[in-house]
C-alpha cells in the first residue's frame, strides 16, 4: 500500500488533534473493579431501535474501504453480520449498496450528507431504503472537513479507479474539495423533517456535541444521536466526544438512543463510554486497519478483539449486562459528569435508599402546591362525587351525546387512507402512528388548514406547535415568555385557573386587570402596564379569552379587539389568545385576535376538545413570531416552544393526533361544519338556562333578593352574583342539602375577589336536568339569603 495511501486511512476523519484529544480521553478514564459479582459470562447484547446488536458496538461512517481492499465494503459488512452488529455505510462508499447489501447479515446503516442538489441526496436515500438498509445517519458537522494534514502534506488523491460507487459524475479526487463545492452549507433543524418525508427509515444525527444541540436534535423528531466530533473541523480547545458524552445522555434522557464516535480501542473504552451514557460506540479506523491488513478476517478479528474485551471489562466490574452499566462504573472521574448523566433506559443496581425518618413535609416541597389555586379543582371533583345525585352546573365539559365509540376508528382510518394517498410507504404509516415522532406534531399542516378555513387565519405549518391539550400550550407560552424575576404576565380577571395553575408552578407572579361588569376594558389594562413599568418591572403577554370567556360568559366586542391590538404593538407587549367556545356557539361570531393580528403580536392558543374530541387532548399554539439570535439567525417562537416541550412531553400522543386529523379531514378542515349541531345544542341549553333563572326569580324577588347574571350569547359558562359568600362552604350545603353543585367564581380571580359569584356551566345537561336543577339552585338561594322555607323539586324534598 502507497504511504500517502496509508496516511489517508490512518488520519482519521478530522483533525488530527482532534483524533488525540479522543484517545487521550479514553486513556484518563479508570474503571471500578468489582469482585465476586455472582454470576458468569456477561449479556453484551443490546437493543436500539428495535433491532437486537450482538455488542453495543458499530462500524463507523468511513469513505473508501477500497482503499484498503478491492473488495472494500462487502468485506466489511460479511464480517459485521458475523459478529451480529450494524454497519454504517458511507455516502462515498467504494462498492454499491446493493453489492454491500447482497453480502450482509446485519443491520445496514446509510451515513447522509445533504448535497446541494436535494435529488442527489433523495436517490441515495431510495437507493439505500430499497436495499434494505435500516436508517439514515444525517452527519450534522459538515461541510467544514477536517483539516487532514496528512493529506496536505501528501498532496493526496484517491488513485485511478477509486471512486463513490454510489454517486454519478466523478471528479472526487480531492473529497475535501466535493465537500465544500457539493455539501448543503445552509442547513437547519428542518432537513429532519425534509428526510422524514423522502423516507420512512429513522433518522439520527452524527456530529452533536452539545446538550442545547441534542435538545434540538428531538425537537425535530430524531430518532438517535451520535456523539461525535471528527466528521467536521473543530474549534480550537474544542472537548473530546467523552467529555460531552454524559451531558448529551443527561439532555436525552433515554428518549432516544445516544451512541459515541471517536476514539474507542479496546473493549475497555466501549465500557467507559456506557457508563458515561452512550447505548453503543462506533468503531472506525481500527476496521480500516484489520481490512488493510486481513481483508474481511482483519475486521472480523478487530471485532473479536474489542467485544473480547469488553466482556473481560465487565466480568472485571461485576457489570452483569450492557443495562447495568452506568456511571458508578467510573473511578477517577477525569470526564466531567453530569447530574443525572445516566439515560432513564438504563439503570444500574443500587443498594436500597434508607427510609427516612419521617414523612415528607409538604412545606419543604414546591411552594405552589400549598397554593389554593391546585387545590379548587380537587375539592370540586370530591364534591361531585360525594353526591352523585347531585345536579352538577360545574364541569365545563361537552355533551357526551355526541360521541359514538365508533366513530374513533371511522377517524383513525380516514387519517391512515390520507397518509396513503400522499404517498406514504406502509412502514412510514407505521412509523407516524406507533412511533414519537417529530415534537412539534404530525398534522400541523391539517391544522394551519382548518385555521385558514374556519377563522381566517393564515398562518405557515411550521409556527404550529401541537400540544397536549390547551393546558400544555399555556404552560409553553409562559415558560417561553417569562424569563426573568421583573418579567410580568398579565391576565385578565377573572381568568380561567390553567393560566394561573401554570404561573404558579413556573414561579410567574400574575398581575390581574379586572373585568367591570360590562366586560374587559383596554384603558384598564393599559393603566396595569403603566404601573409595573412604574415599579420597574417589564409587563410581556396579556392572557384573554376574548369570546364566551371562561368563567365569566363575556364576549369582547370588535371595536375592543382593535383597540387592544393597537395597545399590544403600542406597549410592545404579547397577547395570549385563548378562544375554545366560539365554534360550539351559535350564529355567527366576531374575527379572531389572531385573524386580525398584522404584526405578529397575539400567540393563539388552541384547543380541539370542545370542538372535536375532548379525551384525545390535542390542543395547538400557533406562535409564528420572529426570534432572533445574537448573531442575527432568525426563527420562530414556535420552534422555542418547541425545545420546552421536548423536555415536558417529548411528544403529542400521534394516535390521539390521528383520530383528530380523521375528524378534520371528514369536514374538509372546517370544524364549524362539524360543530352545526353541537353549537345549536349548547345555544339552545344556555337559553334554557337563562329562562330557566328569569322564571325562578321574577324580577321583584331578584331585585329584593339581590341576585343577579348576564346572558351570554354562546358558549359553556354564565355568572350568577348571590348576595352572600359563594365559597366551599356554601357549596357542601348546596350539593348536600339542595342536591345542585355550582362553582365558586372565587376560584378565577388571581388576587382575590369575586366573593359572591356563581360560575354555571350549561354544556353537559340535558333541557330536564337545567330545569330541575336550577328549582334546586333558586332553593338554595332563597335559603342562603335569609328566606327558609320548604320547596320541592321534581325528586326531593329540599329542606
Amino acid at each position: 500500500m502507497a504511504p500517502a495511501v496509508w496516511d489517508f486511512l490512518a488520519g482519521g476523519a478530522g483533525d488530527e488533534r482532534t483524533l488525540a484529544a479522543n484517545l487521550e480521553a479514553f486513556d484518563r478514564i479508570k474503571l471500578r473493579p468489582r469482585v465476586l459479582a455472582g454470576f458468569g459470562l456477561p449479556d453484551i447484547e443490546t437493543k436500539i431501535l428495535g433491532r437486537t446488536w450482538g455488542a453495543p458496538v458499530a462500524i463507523a461512517p468511513m469513505a473508501y474501504h477500497t482503499l484498503a481492499d478491492p473488495l472494500g465494503e462487502v468485506a466489511t459488512a460479511r464480517a459485521a453480520g458475523g459478529a451480529a452488529v450494524p454497519l454504517i455505510v458511507s455516502t462515498f462508499a467504494g462498492r454499491t449498496f446493493e453489492d454491500i447489501a447482497a453480502a450482509a447479515s446485519g443491520p445496514l446503516w446509510l451515513q447522509v450528507y445533504c448535497f446541494r442538489d436535494r435529488a442527489t441526496t433523495r436517490a441515495l436515500i431510495e437507493r439505500a431504503e430499497e436495499a434494505g438498509f435500516e436508517a439514515l445517519v444525517l452527519t450534522v458537522d459538515a461541510p467544514r472537513l477536517g483539516r487532514r494534514t496528512r493529506d496536505l502534506r501528501n498532496n493526496f488523491r484517491l488513485p485511478p479507479g477509486i471512486e463513490p460507487a454510489n454517486l454519478v459524475g466523478g471528479g472526487f479526487s480531492s473529497p475535501s474539495a466535493h465537500a465544500l463545492a457539493e455539501f448543503d452549507a445552509c442547513l437547519d433543524w428542518s432537513v429532519i423533517e425534509w428526510l422524514g418525508s423522502v423516507s420512512s427509515l429513522p433518522v439520527l444525527v452524527k456530529g452533536i456535541l452539545t446538550a442545547d444541540d441534542a435538545r434540538a436534535a428531538m425537537a425535530a423528531g430524531v430518532d438517535g444521536i451520535v456523539v461525535s466530533n471528527h466528521g467536521g473541523r473543530q474549534l480550537d480547545g474544542a472537548p473530546s466526544t467523552l467529555e460531552v458524552l454524559p451531558e448529551i445522555a443527561a439532555a436525552v434522557a433515554g428518549t432516544c438512543p445516544v451512541l459515541v464516535d471517536g476514539g474507542i480501542r479496546r473493549g475497555s473504552d466501549v465500557l467507559a463510554a456506557l457508563a458515561l451514557g452512550a447505548d453503543a460506540a462506533l468503531l472506525g479506523r481500527p476496521v480500516l486497519d484489520g481490512l488493510a491488513l486481513g481483508q474481511e478476517q482483519g475486521v472480523a478479528r478487530v471485532l473479536d478483539i474489542i467485544t473480547d474485551g469488553l466482556t473481560e471489562a465487565m466480568m472485571l466490574t461485576g457489570t452483569r449486562s450492557v443495562a447495568d452499566a452506568g456511571p458508578e462504573l467510573v473511578q477517577s472521574q477525569t470526564v466531567t459528569l453530569q447530574p443525572h448523566a445516566e439515560p432513564a433506559v438504563r439503570t444500574a443496581p443500587r443498594s436500597p435508599a434508607p427510609h427516612p425518618s419521617g414523612p415528607l413535609r409538604r412545606e419543604e416541597l414546591h411552594a405552589s402546591l400549598r397554593d389554593p389555586v391546585l387545590d379548587t379543582m380537587n375539592f370540586l371533583n370530591e364534591i361531585t362525587h360525594r353526591f352523585p345525585e347531585a345536579i352538577s352546573f360545574a364541569p365545563g365539559r361537552p355533551y357526551d351525546g355526541f360521541f359514538d365509540t365508533g366513530q374513533i376508528f371511522d377517524h383513525l382510518r380516514r387519517y391512515l387512507d390520507h397518509l396513503e394517498a400522499g404517498g406514504a410507504s406502509p412502514a412510514r404509516i407505521r412509523s407516524t402512528l406507533f412511533q414519537y415522532g417529530p415534537t412539534s406534531g404530525h398534522i400541523r399542516e391539517l391544522i394551519a388548514d382548518s385555521l385558514r378555513k374556519d377563522e381566517g387565519v393564515d398562518v405557515p405549518p411550521e409556527s404550529i406547535v401541537v400540544t397536549v391539550g390547551c393546558q400544555e400550550a399555556m404552560f409553553l407560552a409562559v415558560r417561553a415568555l417569562i424569563s426573568g424575576p421583573d418579567d410580568v404576565l398579565l391576565v385578565s380577571s377573572p381568568c380561567y385557573v390553567g393560566i394561573t395553575g401554570a404561573a404558579r408552578l413556573l414561579d410567574v407572579e400574575l398581575t390581574s386587570v379586572a373585568e367591570r361588569e360590562q366586560g374587559f376594558r383596554c384603558v384598564d389594562l393599559e393603566a396595569a402596564i403603566t404601573a409595573e413599568r412604574a415599579r420597574g418591572r417589564r409587563p410581556r403577554a396579556f392572557y384573554v379569552i376574548p369570546d364566551h370567556s371562561n368563567p365569566s360568559g363575556t364576549t369582547m366586542p370588535l371595536e375592543t379587539r382593535h383597540e387592544l391590538l393597537e395597545l399590544a404593538a403600542r406597549h410592545d407587549i404579547l397577547l395570549l389568545e385563548d378562544s375554545p367556545y366560539r365554534m360550539v356557539s351559535p350564529g355567527r361570531q366576531l374575527p379572531t385576535l389572531k385573524s386580525l393580528d398584522r404584526e405578529h403580536r397575539v400567540v393563539q392558543l388552541g384547543s380541539f376538545s370542545k370542538t372535536l374530541f375532548p379525551g384525545a387532548r390535542v390542543g395547538y399554539a400557533v406562535a409564528d413570531q420572529p426570534v432572533t439570535d445574537s448573531s442575527g439567525t432568525v426563527g420562530l417562537l414556535a420552534d422555542e416552544l418547541t425545545k420546552i416541550k421536548s423536555m415536558i412531553t417529548v411528544n403529542t400522543s400521534a394516535v390521539s393526533q390521528a383520530v383528530v386529523a380523521g375528524m378534520l379531514l371528514a369536514a374538509d378542515g372546517r370544524t364549524s361544519q362539524l360543530n352545526t349541531e353541537t353549537a345549536a345544542y349548547y345555544g339552545h341549553a344556555m337559553q334554557v338556562t337563562l329562562q330557566q333563572l328569569d322564571e325562578n326569580f321574577p324580577v321583584g324577588e331578584r331585585e329584593e333578593l339581590g341576585i343577579r347574571w348576564n346572558e351570554p350569547s354562546g358558549g359553556f359558562f354564565l355568572s350568577v352574583t348571590v348576595p352572600f359568600d359563594a365559597d366551599n362552604t356554601a357549596l357542601v350545603r348546596s350539593a348536600e342539602e339542595f342536591g345542585v353543585v355550582w362553582t365558586p367564581m372565587s376560584y378565577f380571580y388571581p388576587q382575590g375577589g369575586g366573593e359572591q359569584g356563581m360560575r354555571l356551566s350549561v354544556s353537559s345537561l340535558t333541557d330536564s336536568e337545567i330545569s330541575d336543577g336550577i328549582k334546586r339552585l333558586a332553593a338554595f338561594i332563597r335559603v342562603q339569603a335569609g328566606q327558609a322555607g320548604p320547596t320541592v323539586t321534581s325528586e326531593r324534598t329540599i329542606r
